[in-house]
């Protein structure tokens, strides 16, 4: 043997050692994943800062939520800004997770705890995506269903809490089922399950109107200041009305807590449904008007809203600058149609009858539920 065929050998020896070394790191790492112990982060290697955009994919919903311009969006939602704080704790419960059990299943038993892939049915999970600035996926994870948490003999009823986690699947080892103790209760299926619910704060309120689909006046109550009584203002003492101090004080007591369920994308066909609403008319003592636009009853009696806020700011005030930002926070509202619940809107859609007293009939027995009617509709 020649020097020359002698480096062919060892050097064809070292490609091969070179190649086994490599063989074995990568089923190592495979080892590694498949035999998660309790106590290993789920995603090692979870970077949150380098987050800039998560997709979600439930048995219902596909949609994107986005930093832009430092602010979080609902893309599928028109940009509606995101709950800050509820993606701020996700990332940092998804860099913290860890494994309480590891079990490697077929996938036809995925189901059985809300594994399968998403939109295949009953049993399917939430796959949640997470993207850096450029759309390059950093980390994905299959959420599924919560653990129920095991009765005990200090904790008979499960007072203390029902769940104590939920099952995890990573796309990128999808046989391996992992148990970690935290429900993440942040990566909700649904897009209105991220929208930052924070609304216009109606406070301080002097008089409310509602005016009808046809621009009639329904009624008016109001009070000179805030410490007296509210008053229908068109009410014919002489006739024996006397205002139901009950239902007339619980439409103001309502309008501060204003909330909604969800946001319509701009362009919605259901949206339509507010070219003859309902109109309800708001002024406060801080010369703050809202003109809340109301139709329905759609998704299963629900409601759709518009809000539109202006105020007559005197530059002298003591307050000026905290009603100026305040009215800067709610013309941004503006923008968008809201979903909001019956049990909110109906009790401001009172017919004037209903806020009258009816002689021998108690105040709860007149303060009944009322939907708009197929005239107010129409």
């Amino acid at each position: 043997m020649n020097r020359q065929q002698f480096a062919f050998i060892l050097f064809a020896l070292a490609l091969v050692g070179t190649a086994g070394l490599l063989l074995i790191n990568r089923n190592r790492q495979s080892w590694n994943v498949r035999g998660a112990r309790v106590g290993d982060k789920v995603l090692p290697d979870f970077r949150f800062n380098d987050v800039a955009a998560i997709h979600v994919k439930s048995g219902s919903a596909d949609f994107n939520v986005v930093r832009k311009s430092e602010l979080w969006r609902l893309v599928e939602r028109s940009d509606y800004p995101a709950n800050y704080g509820q993606i701020k704790d996700l990332l940092i419960r998804m860099r913290d997770l860890k494994v309480v059990q590891s079990d490697t299943v077929g996938p036809s038993q995925f189901a059985r705890v809300g594994l399968a892939d998403p939109g295949s049915g009953n049993g399917s999970g939430t796959l949640v995506e997470f993207k850096d600035q450029s759309g390059k996926l950093l980390n994905a994870v299959i959420v599924g269903k919560r653990h129920l948490r095991p009765q005990s003999q200090s904790d008979p009823f499960r007072l203390k809490g029902l769940f104590d986690g939920c099952y995890v699947r990573l796309p990128s080892d999808p046989e391996n089922v992992l148990l970690i103790s935290d429900d993440l209760p942040g990566a909700a299926p649904e897009p209105q399950g991220w929208l930052n619910t924070s609304f216009v704060k109606i406070d301080n309120i002097k008089s409310i109107s509602l005016v009808s689909t046809n621009g009639g006046n329904l009624w008016t109550i109001l009070r000179e200041a805030e410490s007296r009584p509210w008053s229908l203002s068109d009410a014919k003492s002489d006739q024996g009305e006397t205002p139901d101090t009950m239902a007339v004080s619980h439409i103001a007591e309502i309008l501060p807590f204003l909330t909604f369920a969800d946001v319509l994308p701009n362009g919605s066909q259901t949206a339509a449904g507010l070219v003859k609403p309902m109109m309800l008319f708001v002024e406060t003592f801080d010369r703050f008007f809202y003109t809340l636009k109301i139709a329905g009853p759609v998704r299963e009696r629900a409601y759709l809203l518009s809000v539109a806020v202006k105020a007559d700011i005197s530059e002298g005030a003591d307050n000026a600058k905290e009603l100026r930002d305040k009215l800067a926070r709610e013309q941004a509202f503006d923008s968008w149609v809201y979903v909001v619940e019956s049990a909110t809107i109906e009790p401001l859609l009172r017919d004037r009858s209903q806020l009258l007293q009816k002689k021998g009939i108690t105040s709860q027995e007149t303060f009944a539920p009322l939907q708009l009617s197929e005239r107010h509709q129409h």
